[in-house]
């Protein structure tokens, strides 16, 4: 295989990384979210979201590393309008996934918190769980994730 081979085995594998993180995470925080659950049930589902996190940070590592890297060895200039856009939205969807990591674990540490203290229904919990501005925050990472997925199979103006 060529060197461009193995480097665009490298990157599709970070990209299904990346995306199939995104996915379980999703699925497992629509899935404390969709019914009135108990905090021992949201803490159960938020952790399992610690098991996505490591195919995230390895996609995120190899999409934009190997994606670089691809850029100079097929000749494409780090100007070209789709290659910008796509590293712009890579890195705020990175950025609010950030953002959004760090309110999820501390909602699973509430959940996990009330779960030990009785494990009663908590408005609080339920209303870190709707928050509309983090959830925003949480689909708008994942949505910009996909966008930069579509650019690269898309290559507009090229």
């Amino acid at each position: 295989m060529s060197l461009y081979q193995w480097l665009l085995f490298f990157h599709v594998t970070g990209a299904f990384f990346l995306i199939g993180g995104i996915v379980i995470a999703g699925i497992l925080n629509i899935a404390a979210i969709a019914k009135d659950r108990r905090p021992s049930e949201i803490a159960a589902l938020y952790g399992l979201i610690r098991f996505a996190v490591p195919l995230i940070g390895a996609g995120l590592l190899l999409t934009l590393a190997i994606g670089l890297w691809l850029v100079n060895e097929v000749g494409y200039g780090y100007g070209e309008t789709w290659i910008v856009t796509a590293i712009a939205l890579w890195v705020l969807a990175s950025a609010l996934g950030n953002i959004d990591g760090k309110y999820q674990r501390q909602t699973g540490e509430l959940a996990r918190r009330l779960a030990a203290e009785g494990d009663a229904p908590s408005s609080e919990l339920r209303a870190r769980l709707r928050n509309p501005s983090a959830l925003a925050i949480s689909y708008g990472s994942g949505l910009m994730a996909f966008a930069v997925l579509g650019i690269m199979i898309w290559k507009p103006g090229v």
